[in-house]
């Protein structure tokens, strides 16, 4: 039986490494994609470390169509057909509708949603010129499904809410090949993203924030840690999940199920 493959796009840190670590922690092939191609290399070298038996990092667009294209050629070329495919890539852009530029809202719909169709588009296509099954796993967020509290969400809202409905309507389409499409819908999620751009006592005050947050918001009382992501993207895209497809698998502590009325 041949080794699979997985390919993972924004994989050059946060949930993206850890499905590329874990996949390797199974002994796939891997191949990490990010526009951050150092950061991507970094990925293919954790995954060698971890066990994959070829794994490659790439510099990779998911915005364009010719750098996802020539993603997938590489993959193949070098660690094998992608049967796993993880459209992760994402960006998180704040701001009141009002407020909100075209640049900011085309940059989050780029990134998230057009990233996402090209990326699968491109995966069924080779798994159909080869005429192999696959499973796709499409990053979501439960901003798919609630407004977020905190607002100024629209634009980030507007494009998971896309992925969530995308992979609805592609599952249908390609499940008599074969080809399984969910989305994975993480909650809060303890990675560096979350502390970006804060140093010394600002990045200490908003630590304990988010952990006070987190205890009080959160059923589970805490943040997921990214391997708890990880392995819920690996069930979806192994053999354990074969009858499930046109699903959103929520990973979320709890969270969606919380109402907060307290009447």
């Amino acid at each position: 039986m041949s080794t699979p493959t997985v390919l993972v796009t924004g994989a050059a840190g946060g949930i993206g490494r850890a499905i590329a670590r874990s996949a390797a922690s199974r002994r796939w092939n891997v191949a990490a994609l990010d526009i951050d191609g150092d950061g991507a290399e970094q990925t293919a070298l954790l995954a060698r470390e971890a066990g994959s038996p070829r794994a490659i990092g790439i510099a990779c667009d998911v915005t364009d169509a010719r750098s996802v294209e020539e993603a997938f050629a590489r993959t193949t070329e070098s660690v094998g057909l992608a049967q796993g495919v993880v459209a992760n890539a994402g960006v998180e852009i704040n701001a009141p509708l009002e407020e909100l530029t075209d640049q900011q809202w085309e940059r989050v719909i780029a990134v998230n949603l057009t990233g996402t169709f090209l990326t699968v588009r491109h995966g069924i296509r080779m798994l159909r010129q080869h005429d192999r099954p696959g499973s796709v796993v499409c990053t979501s967020s439960p901003s798919a499904f609630v407004g977020f509290a905190g607002g100024d969400n629209a634009a980030y809202g507007a494009s998971k809410g896309g992925i969530s409905a995308f992979i609805r309507s592609v599952a249908i389409d390609y499940a008599r090949f074969g080809i399984r499409v969910n989305a994975l819908v993480p909650g809060a999620t303890d990675t560096p993203l979350l502390l970006a751009g804060l140093t010394g006592e600002a990045r200490t005050a908003r630590a304990k924030e988010i952990e006070a947050d987190a205890a009080d918001q959160i059923p589970m009382g805490r943040l997921a840690r990214t391997d708890e992501i990880a392995a819920a993207a690996l069930w979806l895209l192994s053999e354990e999940s074969s009858y499930v497809t046109g699903s959103n698998l929520v990973c979320d502590g709890g969270l969606l199920a919380k109402s907060a009325n307290t009447f």
